[in-house]
């Protein structure tokens, strides 16, 4: 995690933090971080030794790294996204400062082992009460062990479901979370895939 201090680091400036976003965004499109040529495109530079200076200073402030052959790449810290210090009201409006607080990565947020974890596209509004729509990718920790209330991605006769994990008469059922469809009781297995422990969900298409 990185905080606003990170932007201080010596020869870093304002300047450079517009050629960072620059960047991030071109790196959003692209997944690569191209060539010095297109670099000044870019950035609006016609120097390319200005652009391996700005890359330099990028690179000291720990945003990118080069690799043995000489290629750059991002680190961890070039996903870093701004974390407002205030948060947001869903009751009554309030007041918000517009400061920029620290920075976090939104993979260590959602993500606490990444080879234990898997994203699934939910289908479907039967967990809609839950906050769960149709269109939403579920952030999932492979696990077959679960607890009564977990939200979970289980094999029913063969099948992936998005339930909630309950127990009836000693048994164990998924409960949906829409009154439209039916409670599953198991009749064979039912095997627990991995529990939910987060949601991804984009309003802007």
């Amino acid at each position: 995690m990185t905080d606003s201090s990170d932007f201080n680091t010596p020869d870093f400036n304002v300047k450079d933090a517009e050629y960072l976003a620059k960047l991030q965004d071109y790196y959003a499109d692209w997944k690569n971080i191209p060539s010095y040529a297109k670099l000044c495109e870019v950035f609006g530079i016609a120097s390319k030794s200005w652009v391996k200076a700005v890359l330099t200073r990028l690179s000291t402030a720990g945003f990118i790294e080069r690799t043995p052959d000489g290629a750059w790449i991002p680190t961890r810290q070039f996903f870093a996204r701004p974390l407002a210090e205030s948060s947001v009201q869903a009751g009554m409006p309030v007041s918000v400062t517009e400061t920029q607080g620290e920075h976090f990565i939104i993979d260590e947020m959602l993500i606490d082992t990444p080879s234990e974890t898997t994203l699934i596209p939910v289908r479907g509004d039967s967990m809609i009460e839950a906050g769960i729509h149709d269109g939403d990718v579920a952030v999932v920790e492979k696990r077959n062990l679960a607890n009564v209330g977990d939200i979970v991605v289980a094999i029913v006769d063969n099948e992936f479901t998005l339930k909630t994990l309950d127990r009836e008469r000693g048994k164990y059922i998924l409960r949906p979370a829409n009154p439209a469809y039916p409670i599953i009781r198991p009749q064979g297995t039912l095997e627990i895939f991995g529990v939910l422990i987060g949601l991804i969900r984009k309003y802007r298409k």
